[in-house]
């Protein structure tokens, strides 16, 4: 019966550390950084001016000219109050025509900080020089994180 007892000690006592342990983790470690949902509206894609273009490195080198440069802009609206660093860019974009410019490829680029509140944003994409202008952009958003992903 002693041993029982004895037994049923140490079981709690074991039980009592660990639960100790567990609560100091949680309350020492930095909190988990969530992922913030950037909206962006107002969004346009027009030809690059001429010295944005410049230098444009295609599959077919330097010097052959099989892409077209275009800047899209647009506002950004983080509902955090903490800049996002570093946002991934997500959204579909098509020609006049709807064909994909970029098949099979969601992503298209990144924002280096978002503020919180309402800003702008501007990002540089390469279209295939055979594809019909204007661009249409659809399910454009963007997310990141507080601090930097490593």
């Amino acid at each position: 019966m002693r041993s029982t007892i004895t037994l049923l000690w140490r079981s709690l006592l074991s039980l009592s550390l660990a639960g100790c342990l567990l609560f100091v983790g949680i309350w020492v470690s930095p909190d988990a950084q969530a992922v913030t949902q950037i909206k962006l509206t107002d969004l346009a894609a027009d030809p690059c001016p001429a010295d944005v273009g410049e230098g444009t490195v295609t599959s077919g080198g330097p010097t052959l000219k099989l892409a077209n440069c275009f800047l899209i802009t647009g506002t950004t609206k983080n509902p955090s109050s903490n800049p996002v660093l570093d946002a991934d860019v997500f959204g579909r974009v098509y020609d006049a025509n709807h064909n994909p410019v970029m098949e099979n490829r969601t992503r298209l680029g990144s924002i280096t900080e978002v503020d919180p509140g309402v800003g702008t944003f501007e990002l540089r994409i390469s279209v295939p020089e055979g594809l019909v202008p204007p661009l249409e952009l659809e399910q454009f958003k963007a997310s990141g994180f507080a601090a930097k992903v490593r």
